[in-house]
């Protein structure tokens, strides 16, 4: 990532949840079941005090400060994509979200044909607010329903019935948004492969052109990290979870889902533009509370309580987290890409690699990686896009990447041997 790289991506965090689920660790409000942008006070406070700190980026120091982390005024991009995440952002009205477009586009400039994401869960909007959404901008949604199972959403703490799913995913189709995405959950208390497989196939049916599938971490302080630690039962055993990652793998793959990156599978031409601008190691803005922007090298997140947020706004020389500081040490930055860039399917290309950290240092990953091309874990490829033999040198090869399923499996161990060889 080259520390003058233009952003054209901008992340914001809508905070407020009906519930907390058991296995979140997000920064969220909770607001109860009844509220919504329509009856929220505290909703429309952070909607205003969001579009405050929009507005307030072209008034930010064009030096490096821990707690001014924008230095691009005058902005010679606009934006092409957009992210609203959460918490669950499908609580704000069209009129908050337009609100908030607007706002992003008198500061930035939104681009034509800009992807505008937001996530939305089951269960907590209508046809009319959707539709709303789509006129203010929406052009992609992703809608969290973790699992097709009553007993798994009761496990997970889920506000949303089985029912729910498929009535949005009707709305969806109904307004004629067609990039839409459906998130899944394996490896929960009790969850069987048999289950995980009809979620699957579920899914599909109801014809997303993107699946997201993530395997569950527990996280100290959620409700699930408080209650189980791995390996504890009901929770599915390791080899579980691995046989429902390969299951995923192959199901979806059969259906014509490319498996692009470790959690994520798109139809053609239907991959997150906003993700990968993450896992491409791209610079972006984040907004909200506690979102974190990466910006001239430096990854910078926004307190995590809305008090303490709003307490930032009013004056910004509050310290807040700096989640590294000037990431010039060319270790970190190389450690960092390629972390990010081996969850890609693509992998990551030598040349800019090479153009970014000098030969010596490409060598050293290459000797670092190719240890786990015996066991089918790493790949390298020509420009021809050929499959290279093992112990081929690194400068016989344009890019590298993790296998699939296998090397996405185990790609933990391969990024620890990387952190290990580089110190970091």
């Amino acid at each position: 990532m080259l520390h003058n790289d233009a952003i054209t991506a901008a992340y914001l965090h809508i905070p407020f949840c009906r519930r907390r689920c058991y296995y979140c660790d997000f920064p969220i409000s909770v607001v109860g079941d009844r509220k919504t942008g329509h009856n929220s006070g505290m909703i429309q406070e952070y909607v205003d005090k969001l579009c405050g700190e929009i507005r307030g980026t072209t008034q930010r120091s064009t030096q490096p400060c821990q707690t001014q982390p924008y230095q691009t005024q005058p902005f010679p991009t606009q934006l092409q994509t957009i992210f609203f995440g959460g918490g669950t952002p499908s609580l704000l009205t069209p009129q908050q979200l337009d609100r908030l477009l607007t706002t992003l586009n008198q500061t930035f400039g939104i681009a034509p044909g800009a992807e505008i994401s937001i996530e939305i869960d089951p269960g907590t909007f209508d046809r009319a607010q959707l539709q709303g959404y789509r006129s203010a901008g929406i052009t992609r949604v992703s809608l969290g329903s973790q699992a097709f199972q009553p007993e798994l959403l009761q496990v997970c703490g889920r506000t949303h019935q089985v029912e729910d799913i498929y009535h949005s995913a009707e709305l969806i189709h109904e307004v004629g948004i067609t990039n839409y995405s459906l998130d899944l959950i394996s490896g929960l208390p009790s969850q069987t492969v048999q289950q995980w497989q009809a979620s699957l196939e579920a899914a599909i049916d109801l014809r997303p052109t993107h699946i997201s599938t993530y395997d569950l971490t527990l996280e100290p302080g959620t409700v699930f990290g408080k209650r189980y630690q791995p390996g504890d039962r009901p929770l599915p055993t390791d080899e579980t979870t691995a046989d429902m990652y390969r299951l995923a793998s192959r199901t979806l793959q059969a259906a014509g889902y490319e498996h692009y990156e470790i959690s994520n599978y798109a139809q053609p031409g239907y991959a997150c533009r906003h993700n990968l601008t993450y896992w491409e190691n791209r610079s972006f803005y984040g907004f909200g509370m506690g979102a974190t922007s990466y910006v001239n090298g430096q990854r910078f997140a926004r307190p995590r309580t809305r008090e303490a947020y709003y307490q930032w706004l009013e004056n910004p020389e509050i310290p807040s987290e700096l989640l590294a500081s000037e990431i010039d040490h060319t270790s970190d930055r190389l450690v960092e890409t390629l972390m990010v860039g081996l969850r890609l399917a693509k992998g990551v290309a030598i040349e800019n690699l090479r153009q970014q950290f000098g030969n010596s240092a490409i060598e050293q990953v290459w000797q670092c990686l190719k240890r786990y091309q015996a066991p089918g874990w790493v790949e390298a490829w020509d420009a021809t896009g050929k499959r290279l033999p093992p112990d081929v040198s690194w400068e016989e090869i344009d890019r590298m990447s993790l296998s699939e399923p296998e090397g996405f499996l185990f790609s933990n161990v391969v990024l620890v041997s990387l952190f290990e060889a580089f110190g970091t």
